[in-house]
């Protein structure tokens, strides 16, 4: 058990990102990835972050069974971003489940398929044994890697915790079955289940993993900064970061990311008339997507997040909240 945790003091950039080939052609040129989080990494958003230089974008959390049955709803959260590598993660606990959503996937553009052992919420992890929870049982989580390698031709990579607590740290032996099973990438949060979101991600124990196993490894958890990244990619050794909360309302954020780690120079936050425009185009996209009632309802967050810490934001915000249509906000 690592008891390092990280240090939220400045440190220079680690150095040059280098690309990673994931096999299939598909090769990340920038590995500072944008993570995949429910209700927030839609299509609209994720095509935005990739616009703005993110290296890969992952789709929200989707479950395999709602992918098997259809639902059209699901179908549409695995639509892809365009041109580039774009990921589509899902979940689940049955292996025959899991191939044939990971070939539906594949088959509405997906260059790469993540399987998720990392969700920590009860409903998936203890009411569907998925997510966080396949930790628990190595042998079930292979079958469903197997499965998953076997239905498709494009790679594979997994996204998973340190463990189920601080009991069972087996990150590092599941990696090891996992690279066994082909998944081409490991991607590890620095907590376990038990943890949720709380306490800091112990980026240091990342580096377990990196040594356990050949195939690269990516570390998230907590990358709020530049030095944030910096550090992660130190203590744990990693080949690229994985950016979750540090992107909510800063869809230009990995840009910086990979500009700092490669350079060791920052990109200067974009001025306020670059932010509205970036604001304006991403809710255009919400409501191309989903149309203005739903559209609205889903800029509503996204806009707390771009105007949060400027002058006036708690005003603008409250407005944005009454108005039953948006549109006037942005003109």
């Amino acid at each position: 058990m690592s008891n390092a945790v990280h240090s939220k003091t400045a440190v220079s950039a680690a150095g040059p990102l280098a690309p990673i080939a994931l096999g299939g052609g598909v090769i990340l040129e920038t590995p500072v990835i944008l993570a995949p989080m429910s209700g927030v990494t839609d299509l609209p958003f994720r095509r935005l972050v990739r616009a703005l230089g993110a290296g890969l974008v992952v789709s929200e959390m989707i479950a395999s069974w709602a992918m098997v049955r259809e639902n059209r709803n699901t179908l549409r959260m695995a639509e892809v971003a365009g041109d580039g590598p774009n990921a589509i993660q899902l979940a689940g606990c049955d292996p025959a489940a899991m191939a044939a959503a990971a070939r539906i996937a594949v088959d509405q553009g997906a260059d790469l398929i993540d399987v998720n052992f990392g969700c920590p919420v009860k409903k998936v992890a203890v009411g569907q044994a998925a997510g966080s929870a396949l930790m628990r049982d190595e042998s079930a989580a292979a079958r469903l890697l197997e499965a998953t390698v076997r239905a498709v031709e494009v790679p594979v990579t997994l996204k998973m915790r340190m463990g189920w607590d601080h009991a069972n740290l087996n990150a590092p032996s599941l990696a090891r079955i996992a690279e066994q099973c082909g998944i081409r990438m490991v991607t590890v949060h620095g907590r376990t289940r038990q943890q949720f979101y709380t306490g800091s991600a112990d980026w240091a124990f990342v580096r377990q993993v990196k040594d356990a196993v050949s195939i690269p490894v990516i570390v998230n958890g907590d990358i709020l900064t530049e030095d944030d990244a910096a550090s992660a990619l130190e203590l744990s050794g990693a080949d690229g970061v994985m950016i979750g909360r540090g992107c909510y309302g800063r869809p230009w954020f990995p840009a910086q990311v990979a500009h700092f780690l490669r350079t060791g120079t920052r990109l200067a936050e974009p001025d306020l008339s670059t932010q509205k425009s970036i604001l304006q185009d991403h809710y255009h996209l919400m409501l191309s997507q989903f149309g203005t009632d739903a559209g609205v309802r889903l800029a509503r967050k996204h806009v707390s997040w771009y105007s949060r810490g400027l002058p006036g934001s708690a005003d603008f915000r409250a407005a944005v909240t009454r108005l039953p249509d948006g549109a006037r906000c942005w003109t």
